[in-house]
């Protein structure tokens, strides 16, 4: 579908992997393949059976509707694993946002099946619900104050939130426009409820009122 193809090197594997879920194996430790910025790390179709982990750089899980458009079911972040299917094809598309990092994460041998792969089913069946909950609100000013609120709790709860997918990206994930989605940014700024840093980067000024415009 892409006519670019992902570069992979191989980087320095750490001894020790924070964050590495419990249910894998990181012995021997998986080289870190490199993304560019867009380009495709799994296609919908494709055959699955291992799990990724973003090192670094961020990743967005979209499909294509039938009439072209795209709509973005999930953005992973530095720590977070994805890939995980419940047969052996991916029902998405995974592409790295900007330059990105992804680790392979293997089975650990021997392991229960079962017992590894529950607490990542229901992570995932968790996430989805709380998609569908912003995606069922009508004001676009609760969406994408939710999304804001959800990215900053990612990043430890900091003030200063990092951006890195695009506001279209933010349209396709919470069902608005591009146009939408520029001007609730500037209607939050104009509140004084955040400050456009730049276009990648905001700070949140009033965390209650944000807070309470996502529930």
């Amino acid at each position: 579908m892409h006519a670019y193809t992902a570069s992979r090197i191989s980087l320095p594997s750490h001894s020790a992997q924070p964050g590495l879920p419990e249910a894998f194996d990181p012995a021997p430790a998986q080289p870190v393949s490199f993304f560019p910025a867009g380009a495709e790390i799994y296609a919908q179709g494709e055959k699955a059976g291992a799990f990724y982990q973003v090192e670094f750089g961020a990743v967005r899980i979209y499909r294509l509707l039938a009439d072209g458009r795209r709509q973005i079911s999930a953005f992973h972040l530095a720590g977070e694993t994805f890939g995980f299917e419940a047969d052996s094809t991916h029902h998405f598309f995974a592409e790295a946002i900007n330059a990105t990092g992804v680790r392979v994460l293997r089975l650990a041998t021997g392991a229960e099946m079962a017992r590894q792969l529950l607490p990542l089913a229901l992570k995932g069946l968790t996430r989805a619900q709380e998609h569908l909950l912003v995606l069922g609100r009508q004001n676009a000013i609760e969406r994408v104050a939710a999304f804001l609120v959800d990215m900053a709790e990612r990043q430890g709860g900091l003030r200063q939130v990092e951006l890195p997918m695009s506001r279209m990206d933010i349209g396709d994930y919470l069902g608005l426009t591009i146009e939408t989605v520029s001007r609730v940014f500037t209607r939050l700024k104009d509140k004084g409820v955040i400050r456009l840093l730049n276009l990648r980067s905001i700070e949140i000024l009033k965390q209650d009122a944000l807070h309470c415009m996502s529930e």
